[in-house]
């Protein structure tokens, strides 16, 4: 069996990173907004540091739970979920803003969705 109380914070903490990157890309209209100004490029920046600390966190939550819980959830593809963060920590230099993007407007909102699933699941409790 494994740490509940662990668990739960890990997953405590990757929520209020998905809710930090949706703060942070809310004024975020377009590509441009990330790449024209010191400002956006600053944002993306600020938000990439999140998207790490979520994909570690995922990592963590996935293996103190003994891998038992996030299979359970296949609306989120958890291994590329947990990638991003070694793309964004090892090749930063080659981040992409439009990948970038992308992930906020359309992964981060339904992952945080399947997050909040995974909250409330029975070994969880």
């Amino acid at each position: 069996m494994f740490d509940k109380e662990l668990a739960s914070e890990i997953l405590r903490q990757v929520i209020s990173s998905t809710n930090t990157v949706l703060t942070r890309f809310a004024p975020i209209k377009s590509v441009a907004d990330f790449t024209d100004t010191l400002s956006g490029v600053e944002k993306l920046d600020s938000i990439c540091m999140q998207l790490i600390v979520i994909g570690e966190g995922l990592k963590n939550f996935d293996k103190v739970t003994d891998h038992a819980i996030l299979a359970n959830y296949p609306e989120i593809e958890w291994k590329k979920a947990m990638g991003l963060r070694d793309i964004i920590t090892h090749h930063y230099a080659d981040v992409n803003a439009e990948a970038i993007f992308d992930t906020c407007k359309n992964k981060i909102p339904a992952l945080k969705k399947a997050l909040e699933k995974v909250q409330n699941d029975p070994s969880l409790r």
